[in-house]
């Protein structure tokens, strides 16, 4: 198996839900709206948050501490793999397949009350190492997807 340092960013999952609140369902191929984010995503909307993005690294700390758990089920849209997302300063610019063009708006976030994964361990990484992303350019994002961080 390789190691991460030694793999090329790319997109792990793609994952959706209908509402607020809850844990993601992964899907195929998803549709990115500039300007709003996810196409059907309880998240998408024209504000600073309209992606989110998880690092299969951050994922696999929780799995160290004994809990089952998936890409998606931190609520994020993206799970990435072989990138360290927050270290990406805001305003950091990023291809992500073909066609999508998304930018670094916020790292980590406040969680909020009740949240399942917290209250099961005792910690949680989104708040932490989960970033946000508006989309510039939209298109399709797909697992396997390259991400490629674009000079400014």
């Amino acid at each position: 198996m390789k190691r991460y340092n030694e793999m090329k960013a790319e997109i792990l999952a793609v994952s959706i839900s209908k509402t607020k609140g809850v844990k993601k369902v992964n899907i195929p191929e998803g549709i990115f709206v500039e300007n709003h984010g996810l196409k059907d995503d309880a998240h998408a909307g024209d504000w600073h948050r309209q992606v989110s993005l998880l690092a299969m690294e951050s994922i696999e700390k929780i799995i160290a501490k004994g809990l089952d758990v998936a890409p998606g089920d931190f609520a994020e849209n993206l799970t990435t793999i072989g990138i360290d997302l927050p270290s990406l300063p805001v305003g950091t610019k990023m291809k992500v397949g073909d066609e999508v063009l998304m930018e670094v708006t916020q790292i980590g976030k406040k969680c909020h009350s009740g949240c399942a994964i917290f209250e099961q361990i005792g910690d949680c990484v989104m708040p932490r190492e989960g970033i946000f992303t508006k989309i510039l350019k939209g298109g399709k994002i797909k697992k396997g997807d390259p991400i490629v961080l674009v000079k400014q």
